[in-house]
């Protein structure tokens, strides 16, 4: 852990724009749970996002839409309880804020009272600023989320790279600089061509997180399941393993029922 990063004994949103100023990059990871979190908090990572991904992730549905305010309070207050340096961004699911400024704000709150999160995530840009507008009208920060936008991936149909025509590049800056002005502490970019993001972190003085947006925005993020290796059907080009966990539980797991099986587990030593 370098210098810089050791004097963050509880990294903020305040901090996030220091490191951007002092050029150190930020590390961002999910976390659903109270085990996993306090795992990569103790790791050292700056910012643990509560993502909507749980829905894949933990509930195996196909996309992020199914899961509900409920459940999203649920993880994050299981991360909560774990967490005692890095910044805690919970998502803000499907239908809880589009449409509506005023569930929007009654959504957020929420989140905030019942869960003890430090900031909320949304995705969009002009579309939703009315309801990013009143969030951060009653003081909760806003993490900002465009490129792909999983929650729109029915508007989409595919989860290919966004923005590589000129005009959905234009109106990605715009929006960049739009959730800038009205108040976002930070952005997250998504699968985006990598001259663009920099172009979109260079433009505006918010952090911008990337996604398989290459390496010259001012953090990275990856859903830690995948990360770690626990999925093993998801091989996106953007995807670093630093782990081969499936394999290696699926090994112990056999192990275990081999031993079970043969009597070997437990011996003498293994019981009263």
């Amino acid at each position: 852990m370098s210098k810089l990063q050791a004097k963050y004994k509880r990294v903020t949103t305040h901090s996030l724009l220091e490191m951007k100023r002092n050029r150190e990059k930020i590390s961002m990871l999910t976390a659903y749970d109270y085990t996993l979190a306090k795992i990569i908090d103790d790791g050292g990572v700056d910012v643990i996002l509560v993502g909507d991904s749980a829905s894949n992730v933990m509930a195996g549905h196909e996309t992020t839409l199914p899961i509900t305010l409920d459940q999203m309070i649920y993880h994050a207050s299981s991360v909560v309880r774990a967490v005692n340096r890095a910044l805690i961004v919970v998502d803000m699911p499907f239908g809880s804020y589009q449409g509506n400024s005023k569930k929007a704000l009654s959504s957020a709150i929420r989140i905030m009272k019942e869960s003890g999160g430090h900031s909320v995530k949304v995705e969009g840009g002009s579309e939703i600023i009315e309801s990013i507008s009143r969030i951060l009208s009653a003081g909760i920060p806003v993490m900002g989320h465009l490129g792909l936008t999983p929650q729109s991936i029915y508007k989409f149909g595919t989860y290919t790279v966004r923005a590589k025509e000129n005009e959905e590049a234009k109106k990605l800056l715009e929006d960049a600089k739009l959730l800038e002005k009205a108040g976002c502490f930070a952005l997250v970019l998504e699968k985006v061509p990598a001259k663009l993001a920099k172009k979109i972190a260079n433009s505006i003085t918010i952090p911008v997180i990337g996604i398989g947006a290459g390496h010259e925005v001012d953090g990275q993020v990856l859903v830690l399941h995948d990360m770690i290796g626990m999925n093993h059907e998801f091989n996106p080009r953007f995807l670093r393993r630093y782990l081969n966990l499936y394999n290696d539980i699926t090994s112990a797991v056999k192990n275990y029922v081999s031993d079970v099986k043969s009597t070997d587990f437990p011996n003498e030593k293994e019981q009263y």
